[in-house]
């Protein structure tokens, strides 16, 4: 019966004559020459979106658009993203008289703007509030 000292030598004297091969390396010269992209770089949805907004009849558009949804948060977003299209949210306070720190914690998520402060941020960035009457469906 073979002790377990003798079968690890064995093993150890196999695995060694392993060891001496030579591994064969494959080289890459130089990487396969790229075809020239002929597709435009693409941007971002919100690259685009703020380009878009810098048109402010497409921003009340938006803007309408995100009222009609009823989200407040979102429509804060919304007021954000034009305000960024239109100089960023700093030149926008400067323009609407607020202070920059106010401007920012009113386009929050949580904000709550009053209506002076919100007429005032629409003003600075070309829009303004308006109100119209509900269209009446035929019966």
């Amino acid at each position: 019966m073979r002790s377990f000292s003798s079968f690890a030598e064995g093993t150890r004297e196999r695995s060694e004559g392993t060891l001496n091969v030579p591994k064969s390396i494959s080289r890459i010269t130089k990487p396969a020459p790229r075809k020239p992209s002929r597709a435009a770089p693409s941007l971002s949805y919100e690259d685009w979106l703020i380009g878009r907004l810098r048109d402010s009849a497409e921003a009340a558009a938006y803007l309408e658009a995100v009222i009609e949804e009823g989200d407040q948060a979102a429509l804060m977003l919304a007021l954000r993203q034009v305000a960024q299209a239109q100089g960023g949210i700093a030149r926008v306070a400067r323009k609407a008289r607020l202070t920059r720190e106010a401007t920012y914690k009113m386009l929050s998520k949580a904000g709550n703007p009053e209506l002076r402060s919100l007429k005032a941020v629409l003003k600075a960035t070309g829009l303004r509030i308006a109100v119209k009457p509900i269209e009446k469906r035929a019966p």
